[in-house]
């Protein structure tokens, strides 16, 4: 009987995308109305998970090929011990290939030598040779991958982009009652949050805890500067986290390592994810009730977002959807243009990209409201800097953070994942070029800025990111879908500019005031 009622396994990623893509269809395809932008959005977004899955597949294969090259290197006695590779910090485990298609391994009984390190025997270097050779197709797979989510993600970029001009736009309900979404949303969210907390970091993952440790004592980082490199500018403390594995690619067999701490960083990052999403898909039912006059818009686009096969396997990443959920609320939040500041803030302070929304999001205030934004963004930037004080060991300690927080270095070609360990990264500079054009162009265009046009050009200068991101770019999707997820489901919100629908600050207010006393007077 209990194996019967209770022996409960997750689905697989492939059939949960296949799944997954026909309730999207059922739920949220306009069987009456076929060539509807509707129906084309579900495609676009439908098109996403091959690509996904493609890049987790390859990781899957190399992985393998690592565990099989650590059983080839043990059965010919390599001096030393056991081959290890290192896992590419963008999925959790396997081995990470350099931009010269190279692999970083280690061979030693720890795992943490470098490949410099090991007496060049020549049975070390045919066994180096056979792990670069048989993890060569999952390198393949993934730079198809790579390749279909970045032109699956021009698609939606230039989607986002058209939308501004899009003035028509009929209500186009879920094919479900609002009972029946509710419904569904939340049985989704028990099980993707079941999955979070069942789930168990991989022991690359825990490399961050020391790092941590040595930032709460107000440490440099030493052992795990690399750990924290790999993610890119942002807040450290936010980086050194461990993300939960949920995913069902088992090549990793290895246990966490015990440390009488682990568990403290582990409960951490599991309440941080689940607090995340909880805050993304109320923050998407809000806007849709106060913003959309239509709560069941709300409830169907963070459905969507729960439905995606990208949500279910990433659900454990704090740092893919904290971004996302802080963004999301921003926007709940834009009639109060301080809060919406704080938001954005903080999301800056997290994970650096979002600082090129602040001029989409100065001039939408342009006419009203500028300077209480100011105020609640530069607060919120000011106090997460003031953080960095308290994990900062002396002034240089703290300039490095300072300088990682906000990215202030030069580009670099080292040290890359994701898209560009394949390609040149001399190729970067030009889709970084025209990124800041991107962000410098919404400034002006268009002139007149709704909440409509703030929604969808936020979530393109967050998709856009993705194109340069050096380290795993076009997986951290959490950054704009539930913003994109709000494009397709909003209705014509024309009539909600900064002028129309914020009230004077306090300090005209005040003026104001004092004018008519004057006058009665």
């Amino acid at each position: 009987m209990n194996d019967i009622l209770f022996h409960y396994q997750q689905i697989n990623p492939t059939t949960w995308a296949y799944v997954s893509s026909l309730i999207t269809i059922g739920l949220f395809f306009k069987f009456s109305r076929f060539w509807s932008v509707r129906n084309l959005d579900l495609l676009l977004l439908i098109l996403l998970a091959p690509g996904f899955l493609l890049v987790l597949y390859g990781d899957e294969l190399e992985q393998l090929a690592a565990r099989d090259a650590v059983t080839s290197a043990d059965d010919a006695g390599v001096p030393g011990a056991s081959l290890s590779a290192t896992p590419p910090p963008e999925m959790g485990d396997g081995s990470l290939a350099n931009d010269e298609g190279r692999v970083d391994t280690a061979l030693s009984s720890g795992g943490d030598a470098q490949p410099a390190d090991i007496a060049p025997t020549d049975t070390a270097d045919v066994s180096l040779m056979a792990l670069v050779d048989a993890e060569q197709p999952g390198q393949n797979t993934k730079r198809l991958g790579y390749i279909w989510l970045f032109t699956a993600g021009s698609l939606l970029l230039l989607r986002l982009l058209v939308d501004v001009t899009m003035v028509r736009r009929p209500l186009l309900d879920p094919n479900l009652t609002m009972g029946g979404l509710t419904f569904v949303g939340c049985s989704l969210f028990a099980f993707l949050m079941a999955n979070v907390i069942t789930g168990q970091p991989t022991e690359e993952d825990l490399k961050g805890a020391k790092g941590a440790e040595q930032l709460i004592a107000r440490q440099e980082a030493t052992e795990e500067e690399g750990h924290l490199t790999r993610h890119g500018p942002g807040l450290p403390l936010l980086n050194v986290l461990p993300s939960i594995a949920t995913t069902l690619m088992h090549a990793n067999d290895g246990q966490p390592t015990h440390e009488s701490r682990r568990h403290t960083y582990e409960f951490t990052a599991k309440t941080m994810a689940i607090l995340s999403h909880l805050a993304v898909v109320l923050g998407m039912v809000f806007v849709g009730y106060r913003h959309f006059d239509n709560i069941r818009m709300g409830i169907g686009a963070a459905v969507l977002y729960l439905l995606l096969p990208y949500t279910a396997q990433m659900t454990g990443r704090v740092d893919h959807v904290l971004p996302g959920a802080l963004l999301v609320w921003a926007v709940a939040g834009y009639r109060r243009p301080e809060i919406a500041g704080i938001f954005l803030g903080l999301a800056a302070g997290v994970v650096y990209y979002p600082l090129f929304l602040l001029p989409l999001w100065i001039s939408f205030y342009w006419q009203r409201g500028l300077v209480r934004f100011l105020v609640g963004t530069a607060g919120m930037l000011a106090v997460v800097i003031l953080s960095l004080v308290l994990t900062s060991s002396d002034a240089p300690h703290f300039f490095q953070q300072f300088r990682r927080l906000f990215g202030i270095w030069l580009p670099t070609d080292e040290n890359l994942y994701g898209i560009w360990t394949y390609y040149d990264a001399v190729y970067r500079y030009p889709v970084m070029a025209a990124f800041f054009g991107l962000s410098a162009t919404l400034a002006l265009w268009p002139a007149q800025k709704n909440l409509g046009t703030l929604i969808s050009c936020t979530a393109s200068i967050m998709l856009a990111a993705q194109f340069w991101h050096g380290h795993g770019g076009g997986l951290y999707m959490a950054w704009y879908l539930p913003l994109l997820l709000l494009t397709i489901f909003r209705p014509n919100l024309e009539d909600r500019v900064a002028l129309a629908v914020l009230g004077q600050g306090w300090l005209p207010r005040r003026r104001a005031q004092e004018t008519s006393v004057d006058k009665a007077a």
